[in-house]
């Protein structure tokens, strides 16, 4: 007891010195030959620290590929790979004649961020889902698992795509529409006392593109008379409210608008679930063409649109107003934060920011947008390329569901029927795939916890799904996955994912060398020495024999995973 105690307050003293900012531009995703320096990695650290950002978490043997190869080749063939699709899994099962829920989706996540060979479009694509946030906790899409699915397969399918694609897809998608609730807006009706909806005029301005207050470039707030300044007022909601009318069923005939064609509301008859699959369609009887519309604004930046004219149709008032988002100047920054946030650093310094920033807005071939030039210029920015120093405020806390995959790949887990059944690891992990509170996302992106943190100035967005409740949740599940759900324990079914520890037991006949090989595949050996020692002490207590090495190995990877100093990803 004693020797975990201080393990424990060890660990705590680096994770308090650790959090905070941390990566230059790179060239385009799909370009192969675009570097002919030496590239890396120099070491084993340095490629699981790199598969720890890109990935659902380092293998032994894609460490080992990744240094054969190097950074290029490895993002080249990520850039080449097919893209793991989440609807089809669920199509399958419904042929197969099983009943399809939320349930065979959270499926469908699982095995791709464990087995899906293009893991870093797949980790991309999280990470989008926490941008772009639709969540079956809304019950206007709970009773639809297969739209959400097909939801976040554009997400999956554009991660190295186009922004303006992606946003206009989005925008479309009926996932989006019921959700926030732009599905069936129309235009006002004072007789009705109707008025357009603005959910989503909010919403894709605050949360999928600008922000709320103006920024430069490198993410820093743009200030006048020491208060920042608003990126847009009621009057651009109002617009931007007007123009998302008049959309509804890719099917609906021109003069129905509620019943479509024939049944009850929302549910056309025959194939109604297809439609769900199909972007929606614009019925001009209810956009709202009167009256001009005040979109976005900047100053000294010609922004398309601006105040869009009356009489524009659906269509084109929606081009018009995603292609006014789109060239804000805030959103290569907006973007640029998000992503580095996601995958790199809570604190990114303002120069890492602008680095990226500037690839989204050009490419090096004058496209804006190109969320795989953007990607790339995240991860091999040299700030996410360099460890950084215990005082330096760089890294972020690992969300709780990138500990459980992490877990899962290192130790190869499965069914044996190759099904995921981890249903609602919300439960324990505070956290499940397109399965938020809120449109907010699980975490606001600029929280900062009350105390130091806060004092420092630095954010921690992880950090607000950590209660008593989730610190003791995710600890207890963690230990659950690796002291009972281990293949071979006769208390195990044939439906349990069970980590494979076959391969670890003859590692474990050497507490060092275990314990080195968890350091780089959980930390990409950034333990310090007082917690590695510390750690090889105490699992030379069990026996060296089987059941004793079996303990080993159990305990080094739970209390690795428990700790602070794991916790926080340098």
């Amino acid at each position: 007891m004693q020797m975990r105690t201080g393990l424990r307050a060890a660990a705590f003293m680096v994770a308090s010195m650790t959090l905070g900012s941390a990566a230059c531009a790179g060239e385009h995703l799909f370009d192969s030959g675009f570097d002919h320096r030496a590239e890396g990695p120099y070491s084993q650290a340095d490629a699981a620290r790199f598969l720890t950002q890109a990935t659902f978490g380092p293998t032994l043997a894609e460490i080992e590929r990744l240094r054969a190869i190097g950074y290029n080749s490895w993002l080249a063939e990520q850039a080449a790979a097919a893209p793991s699709l989440h609807r089809p899994y669920l199509e399958a099962q419904a042929a197969a004649g099983l009943n399809i829920y939320q349930n065979s989706r959270q499926e469908a996540w699982w095995l791709h961020a464990l087995r899906g060979p293009d893991q870093l479009r797949q980790r991309v694509a999280f990470a989008l889902s926490e941008l772009l946030v639709v969540s079956d906790q809304g019950g206007a899409i709970e009773g639809y698992p297969i739209a959400m699915a097909n939801y976040y397969d554009i997400l999956v399918n554009n991660a190295f795509g186009n922004y303006r694609s992606l946003l206009e897809q989005v925008t479309l998608s009926p996932v989006m529409g019921h959700y926030l609730s732009m599905f069936k807006n129309r235009k006002p009706d004072p007789v009705l006392g109707i008025r357009p909806d603005e959910n989503y005029a909010r919403e894709i301005m605050q949360l999928f593109s600008v922000g709320l207050v103006q920024l430069n470039m490198d993410g820093s707030v743009v200030s006048a008379g020491g208060q920042p300044v608003p990126t847009y007022g009621q009057d651009t909601i109002r617009g931007f409210a007007h123009v998302f009318t008049g959309w509804n069923w890719a099917n609906c005939p021109s003069n129905n608008w509620q019943w479509c064609p024939s049944g009850p509301v929302d549910w056309p008859d025959s194939g109604w679930d297809a439609y769900w699959l199909q972007p929606m369609a614009p019925m001009a009887a209810y956009h709202a063409s009167e009256g001009s519309k005040q979109l976005l604004v900047y100053p000294g930046v010609a922004l398309p649109g601006g105040v869009l004219a009356a009489g524009g149709s659906a269509q084109s008032d929606l081009q018009a107003a995603l292609d006014n988002v789109f060239d804000h100047p805030n959103v290569a920054p907006f973007i640029a934060r998000h992503l580095i946030k996601r995958l790199v650093s809570s604190n990114p310094s303002p120069a890492y920011v602008g680095r990226v920033a500037s690839v989204f807005a050009n490419n090096g071939l004058g496209t804006r947008g190109d969320l795989g030039a953007t990607v790339r210029a995240v991860l091999m920015d040299p700030e996410a390329r360099t460890l950084p120093t215990l005082d330096s405020h760089r890294g972020k806390l690992r969300e709780p569901l990138l500990r459980l995959t992490q877990l899962w790949r290192a130790l190869d887990a499965s069914a044996d029927d190759g099904r995921y059944r981890e249903w609602n690891p919300e439960f324990s992990f505070a956290q499940g795939a397109l399965r938020a509170p809120s449109v907010f996302n699980f975490f606001l992106p600029d929280y900062r916890p009350p105390g130091e943190l806060a004092n420092l100035g630095l954010d921690a967005p992880e950090f607000q799904i950590t209660t008593d409740t989730t610190i003791a949740s995710v600890a207890g599940a963690l230990g659950a996955k690796v002291f009972w759900a281990w293949r071979g324990n006769p208390g195990s079914s044939s439906e349990d994912i069970l980590v494979d520890l076959a391969p670890e037991l003859p590692v474990a006949a050497d507490p060092r060398r275990l314990v080195d090989r968890y350091d780089l595949l959980f930390m990409a050996r950034t333990m310090s020495p007082f917690m590695f020692d510390t750690l090889v002490t105490y699992l030379a207590t069990f026996p060296n024999t089987n059941d004793g090495r079996r303990s080993r190995v159990q305990n080094a990877v739970w209390l690795i995973q428990s700790s602070p100093e794991y916790a926080i990803e340098r």
